[in-house]
């Protein structure tokens, strides 16, 4: 049985009500997955295991939410968000107080991968993808503040749990955020309802026919790229900070401020796509990433460099994740959205899986400017790939081609 309801037009006030819990959803799954890096050193000394087979904890769990995200996102166009959001809340509190009594790193790849994976690819795609039809003059501007949620979550998520493990233990800290998360997703799953202009497919599109689609491979590439290098700095920022002599809790600030940037970028440029051009300024995000990296690699323990370092990744990280379901709704329509999204994000999964662990392999063998190198590598690529998306109508669709 579906949870399909028509409450209100689009772009109503009911509408932005389901944005406005979009963004808690997805502030409470980032929020916990993207302070792993504040828990790094502390699991790491706790289990007595290496910087890449830590790091693989996160890249496990963040691979496993995109690649079920294919899975929730087919799932929300047949029966609406809400239960969606509720199972991802149960999957939240269940995995995090199983990895807060993990006796091994073996079994957190386990309980934090599969719990918290679930649980972000239940409260973001599917959230996502039902914002989008619930607007269609301000979809962008809406999106961007469905995804702000990210950005906030990694702000407050982060120093908030280097905080908690300094006066506590790491935990107890997951065991505070299992309880905290659980319940905030299950208030989002009571505002959530699908929009006017959701259109469930008769059957989901598959990758090998969204491939036939023009600019569906070039965008799936360069989201590929650009997470190989995007994840490096949610592990390994705040411990590079901390080993060049920077306290817990400004080590751990760095990423959230990460996530704060992010919230501008998100907004920002969410706000101004519709006149500047939606593909315009996706393209720009790319590079930016690329650029910020590079100011990584030459920060050295500058602590403002690294500062201003979070800044630039996180406006145009912020301008990635914001703009990129609305580029996939102008380029390959609304029908089974949440299905899109979601084999598009398998790409985010393979670089999420890998990008870390090389990184960790890189910076155990080589130092930690090998591995910011390969990061600004991995985005510098990106960015020259999807530099023609929607230029012509061979290379992203002719309704956008202009834009």
């Amino acid at each position: 049985m579906s949870d399909r309801v028509r409450p209100a037009g689009v772009d109503s006030a009911r509408a932005w009500s389901v944005a406005a819990a979009a963004a808690l959803s997805t502030a409470v799954v980032f929020g916990v997955a993207y302070s792993f890096g504040a828990f790094f050193d502390a699991m790491s000394a706790s289990f007595g295991t290496s910087s890449a087979a830590t790091a693989l904890v996160f890249s496990v769990t963040v691979s496993a939410s995109f690649l079920l995200g294919l899975v929730t996102g087919r799932w929300v166009d047949r029966v609406g968000p809400r239960r969606v959001l509720l199972a991802g809340s149960a999957s939240l509190v269940a995995g995090l107080l199983a990895t807060a009594a993990a006796p091994s790193i073996l079994v957190g790849y386990v309980t934090y991968g599969a719990g918290v994976g679930f649980a972000v690819a239940c409260g973001y795609v599917p959230m996502v993808s039902t914002v989008g039809a619930w607007f269609r003059r301000r979809r962008a501007a809406a999106l961007g503040v469905a995804v702000s949620g990210i950005g906030i979550g990694t702000l407050i998520g982060s120093p908030l749990a280097a905080a908690s493990i300094e006066a506590t233990s790491w935990r107890r800290t997951y065991v505070v955020f299992a309880l905290g998360g659980g319940a905030a997703l299950a208030v989002a799953a009571l505002v959530a309802a699908p929009g006017p202009d959701a259109e469930p497919p008769e059957r989901p599109r598959s990758l090998r026919t969204l491939f036939a689609l023009p600019g569906f491979s070039r965008l799936y590439l360069a989201s590929l790229l650009v997470t190989f290098g995007l994840f490096v700095p949610f592990v390994f920022l705040a411990s590079d900070a901390r080993s060049r002599g920077v306290d817990e809790v400004a080590a751990a600030t760095l990423v959230g401020l990460i996530g704060g940037a992010s919230v501008v970028g998100r907004l920002g440029l969410g706000a101004l796509a519709d006149r500047w051009g939606l593909l315009r300024l996706f393209r720009w995000s790319f590079a930016v990433m690329a650029f910020a990296h590079l100011v990584w690699l030459g920060a050295g323990g500058a602590y403002p460099l690294l500062v201003a370092y979070t800044v630039v990744l996180g406006v145009g990280y912020g301008g990635f994740i914001a703009l990129s379901p609305a580029v996939v709704a102008d380029l390959f329509g609304l029908e089974g959205l949440g299905g899109t999204l979601g084999s598009l994000y398998t790409s985010a999964a393979a670089g999420s899986l890998l990008g870390p662990p090389v990184a960790g392999l890189l910076r155990d063998g080589l130092g930690m400017s090998a591995a910011v190198a390969f990061a600004v590598t991995a985005s510098a690529a990106a960015a020259l790939v999807v530099r023609p998306l929607g230029r012509s109508p061979t290379a992203g669709g002719g309704a956008v081609a202009a834009r």
